[in-house]
């Protein structure tokens, strides 16, 4: 276990919450799965209103008692709140602070003054992974968009030999790596250790994030010929500062909880030793609590202060920082509510008996389980939570790095082919100025790409992990 997972293992452990056979709980998942979809998609409900309906239509379908469907509900709610609420409040801080300062604005014109010609789409797949690690994903966009809007304008680019690397950078950190939400929840439904399933991300993401992006943006731009819209150009954030962070300091604070992670990682694989005095201050610093509250109060001297910020505008950039992901919070809490749902009425066990008379991997089914929640509902943090919550069971007895690899499945099938029910599907439509039918051929294939590459390149590294 993870310093991540909360312990909501007495529930896992008990007896199921209703005598229901396999079928009558296959009927009931698809029927509690097909509630959120309606809900979200038909009737326009907010995931986590959706998520909590679907949640005691679920319990209801499989004949569990109402009082114990709503225990196994708010259990699995506030468990998943208190394993990952804190990380992703402190992610926001972070992102807002980089944001805010002008260190984001800083690490983009730094590489852009060194980069020309072709190396401009390389460039923008880093700016985007870099800035993307703390960020967002809705964020991510607002904060980068501007960019690649005034890049491919000034420069005389092609929007998508431009946009697409960005796009593709964003969302694979969205979906692969932690401290995103969908990674975290992922990690901590299946017990994954995270520092091993954030090393193995970034071994999954670059050559995804390659292909989505600077090598599909070639075919992009011969499908999509259009110029940067003029009256989605906005004012950078930045330039209403007299000063900003130096270009070293903000890229060392943005990684530094990455860093503290991966160390924490590596002395746990090469020590192995839980008395040993370096594991033991490891395991502490690397904790993702710790890495990413100390990013935060670095953060507040080498980016807030370092732009002219005063204590009163620290304190309120902070606040303003919590406010935009309550709704996240909500929604993730939510999530973790309907995956302790699914795994107290017995689906947990019902998905062993029948995945051993299966031939598919188990990689693979959850690839396929994240896919049809992600297709059906268009969120993927949604398909992350649900898809972890099905299979997580799948997890016992695998070994750690084959569990990071499960958590690496999960999180490629959740970007498969955005459509018309992402909201992220509708922000780079407008951003960009496109037709539906344009977004789909570039946006929609692209979020393809890169979970299709992903999830081969997991089975790729399940062969010798």
């Amino acid at each position: 276990m993870t310093s991540l997972s909360v312990e909501i293992l007495a529930a896992d452990a008990a007896e199921p919450i209703t005598s229901a056979g396999n079928a009558q709980l296959g009927i009931a998942v698809l029927a509690g799965i097909a509630v959120i979809v309606l809900l979200i998609t038909k009737f326009k409900l907010h995931a986590f209103l959706a998520l909590t309906i679907g949640s005691l239509a679920l319990g209801a379908f499989a004949g569990a008692p109402l009082a114990d469907t709503i225990k196994s509900f708010t259990a699995g709610l506030g468990a998943t709140v208190a394993g990952v609420g804190v990380l992703i409040a402190l992610g926001a801080i972070l992102g807002k602070l980089l944001a805010d300062s002008g260190g984001a604005d800083q690490i983009v014109d730094t590489i852009l003054a060194r980069t020309s010609g072709r190396a401009m789409p390389w460039a923008m797949v880093l700016i985007a992974s870099v800035i993307g690690l703390p960020l967002f994903f809705e964020v991510g966009i607002v904060l980068l968009i501007p960019v690649v809007l005034l890049v491919a304008k000034r420069g005389n680019y092609s929007l998508m030999r431009i946009g697409i690397p960005a796009l593709a950078g964003l969302s694979v950190m969205h979906g692969l790596i932690p401290p995103h939400p969908g990674p975290l929840v992922a990690i901590d439904a299946v017990g994954a250790n995270l520092g091993i399933t954030l090393a193995l991300g970034l071994v999954v993401a670059i050559p995804t994030v390659i292909i989505a992006g600077p090598v599909f943006s070639r075919f992009a731009a011969r499908w999509v010929d259009i110029p940067a819209p003029e009256k989605m150009i906005p004012v950078r954030p930045s330039e209403e500062l007299d000063r900003r962070p130096g270009f070293g300091i903000t890229v060392a604070t943005v990684l530094l909880p990455v860093v503290l992670m991966l160390v924490k990682a590596l002395v746990d694989i090469v020590v192995d030793d839980p008395d040993n005095g370096l594991q033991k201050v490891t395991d502490v610093i690397g904790s993702p609590l710790i890495a990413l509250l100390a990013a935060v109060i670095v953060a507040l001297f080498t980016l807030g202060r370092a732009a002219g910020f005063s204590k009163e505008r620290l304190s309120s950039t902070v606040e303003k920082s919590l406010a935009p992901i309550a709704g996240v919070l909500l929604i993730v809490g939510a999530g973790g509510g309907f995956k302790q749902t699914l795994i107290d009425i017995g689906v947990g066990q019902m998905i062993l008996d029948f995945s051993k008379n299966w031939s598919i991997p188990a990689l693979l089914l959850a690839w396929l389980i994240a896919v049809a929640i992600r297709l059906a509902t268009g969120s993927a943090t949604v398909a992350t939570i649900s898809a972890a919550g099905l299979v997580a069971p799948l997890a016992e007895g695998m070994p750690a790095g084959e569990v990071s690899l499960l958590v690496l499945a999960i999180g490629a099938g959740s970007l498969f082919f955005s459509h018309v029910n992402d909201a992220g599907f509708w922000l780079v439509k407008e951003y960009f100025g496109m037709s539906v039918g344009q977004t789909v051929k570039t946006w929609s294939v692209m979020e393809t790409i890169i979970s299709v590459v992903g999830i081969g390149c997991v089975l790729l590294l399940s062969l010798v992990i």
